[in-house]
């Protein structure tokens, strides 16, 4: 049902305490677009960078700094949270949110990148998208794989005691039910991004019976989450645009593109499936985070993004500014009594210097790391916060120019 409310599009997707409004279409060739999701926690404004909290944890952060950087969403791992404390376990906690003390939205992966990584890219460092250099096909035998999948579903070891589970669609479904989260995502097979064309379509149809199977669970269990189903392919244009008529025509609340394609081709990949999928329903790019695929996954129409790179490095010292990365171990900053960005309204920047923080960094103190995972997720969250008001206010490109200009060019 649509209705207008004062020159705003409202659409309402379903009886569930879940929906989206689109607020404002670029147009003019792009399929940027802002919105908000509503959920039964509270609204999420999109374009928007969701948070990381693998384990119901964002690294060395409470959850009021968390909140304090401007968070909206936290996104955990369902894999992770059936190993240790149990999905059970969370349940009976009152569910995630509570669980953690996030009073805000949440949100839950399948557990099908866990198993990808278990699986044929285990011991091969492949991730969800290859760099120019890597586009090499996949050949290399399954020897010492912990993970095995056939129709059914998946077979694999704990990486935490070598224990043997399965996960099937159904199962992670009960699973994400449990945990509680208000958008949770089918279950689906992670390709390789060097993976041939026959073994990329063998996986789409699996994924696209298995999301058959999501949906099927997901409404016997009843309840107000949102469901979300997946979009792979790899990188051929054919098999992206038949999941997106597959699953686009399914009775998903939105939708999550995954990876296994080049990085250059984040524009044009996501594009195709953009292009296809129904228009009034969210779309998330799931575990790709870096600016450059802020704007060019927003302008392939995008609404949320998620990364554990703000955390990852900002623990390890590698700090996000507007000219670049900055590695705050370098000796230079060992007598810089200036923040790491003096126009940077994060906690960090506000109370510390690098000196500070090369001092922390250097004496392996845990502080450096909460200090260095608050501004990353700052820099993150407001750059996407910054693109969303440039779509209303026609400042996009400006925006787009200056910053990868600044952050890329060395």
């Amino acid at each position: 049902m649509n209705f207008s409310l004062r020159g705003i599009v409202i659409i309402i997707m379903n009886s569930k305490k879940f929906g989206f409004t689109i607020e404002k279409k670029v147009g003019g060739g792009s399929l940027a677009r802002a919105g908000i999701i509503h959920t039964p926690h509270g609204d999420i404004r999109t374009p928007a960078f969701i948070v990381v909290g693998t384990k119901a944890t964002v690294k060395s952060l409470t959850m009021e700094q968390v909140k304090s950087i401007g968070a909206q969403i936290v996104l955990s791992n369902t894999y992770h949270l059936y190993l240790a404390p149990g999905d059970e376990l969370v349940k009976r906690a009152g569910g995630l949110g509570k669980f953690m003390n996030w009073d805000g939205p949440t949100f839950t992966d399948s557990g099908g990148f866990q198993v990808f990584s278990l699986g044929v890219a285990y011991g091969k460092g492949i991730g969800k998208v290859a760099s120019e250099e890597e586009n090499q096909e996949d050949t290399e035998s399954d020897h010492g794989q912990l993970a095995t999948i056939d129709d059914e579903g998946v077979t694999f070891k704990s990486h935490r005691d070598g224990s043997s589970h399965r996960f099937t669609p159904e199962r992670s479904i009960q699973i994400q039910h449990n945990i509680g989260a208000d958008i949770i995502v089918a279950f689906d097979e992670c390709t390789s991004p060097h993976a041939p064309y026959d073994k990329q379509k063998a996986s789409l149809d699996r994924t696209h019976e298995w999301a058959k199977r999501s949906l099927a669970e997901h409404r016997s269990l009843g309840g107000d989450q949102a469901l979300f189903g997946v979009i792979q392919g790899g990188k051929h244009r054919d098999l992206r645009e038949e999941a997106a008529r597959t699953i686009g025509a399914m009775d998903f609340d939105g939708f999550g593109i995954g990876g296994s394609f080049s990085k250059d081709d984040i524009g044009t990949a996501v594009r195709w499936v953009n292009a296809i999928l129904p228009e009034n329903k969210p779309r998330h790019l799931l575990g790709i985070g870096e600016p450059i695929d802020f704007f060019y996954g927003i302008e392939a129409g995008v609404d949320t993004f998620d990364c554990v790179s703000p955390t990852r490095l900002g623990r390890n010292g590698s700090l996000y500014t507007k000219h670049g990365r900055m590695n705050i171990t370098n000796a230079k900053y060992i007598d810089d009594h200036t923040p790491v960005e003096d126009d940077c309204g994060c906690y960090t920047c506000t109370n510390h210097t690098r000196a500070y923080l090369a001092h922390l960094f250097r004496e392996d103190e845990m502080l450096g790391a909460a200090l260095g995972s608050i501004h990353n997720l700052y820099f993150a969250v407001s750059l996407v916060e910054r693109i969303r008001l440039s779509l209303f206010d026609g400042t996009y490109e400006v925006l787009k120019e200056r910053t990868l200009r600044d952050f890329y060019t060395k």
